[in-house]
């Protein structure tokens, strides 16, 4: 295996996040997202690569308001799980949230005991409006079947 570094994403990545977040769409652990999402969201990514280049890891920073960001798209490679990539991820993305002067971050995931490990602590949807606003409405498991677990941290 090659060692692997953590950076932002550059446009040479997409086909990599792509891949790797339909392959975790197909298993049920995250919503995939489209190519020309992808696009439009670059610079929200961190990736985990290769010395050649392949895309190993993922996850992204989302603005959601004035006061609030989602960490999402979190997806690491079964080859590299378990060696502190997913824990590098979020805290790149929370060290991103501080810079910008963004104190509130939440996630909506399957993986409750990682992100408590790190912080977060379970809500409830009903305090995270502007999500529902910006992006809930349009996923198709809103709004009875959603089973994501909401959970936010304070920096």
């Amino acid at each position: 295996m090659n060692k692997p570094i953590l950076r932002k994403a550059i446009i040479h990545d997409i086909e990599g996040i792509y891949n790797l977040l339909l392959e975790f769409g197909k298993a049920g652990k995250l919503l995939p997202r489209s190519l020309s999402e992808l696009y439009s969201h670059l610079r929200d990514f961190f990736v985990i690569a290769t010395s050649k280049g392949k895309t190993v890891g993922c996850g992204a920073l989302s603005i959601i308001w004035k006061d609030l960001a989602e960490i999402r798209s979190v997806a690491i490679h079964p080859d590299y799980q378990k060696q502190g990539w997913g824990k590098r991820i979020v805290e790149a993305c929370l060290s991103e949230s501080l810079t910008l002067g963004i104190y509130r971050v939440f996630v909506l995931t399957y993986e409750k005991e990682f992100f408590k490990k790190l912080g977060f602590e379970v809500t409830d949807r009903s305090h995270l409006p502007e999500k529902i606003w910006v992006d809930c409405f349009r996923c198709p498991k809103y709004p009875d079947n959603c089973d994501e677990i909401p959970m936010i941290i304070e920096l």
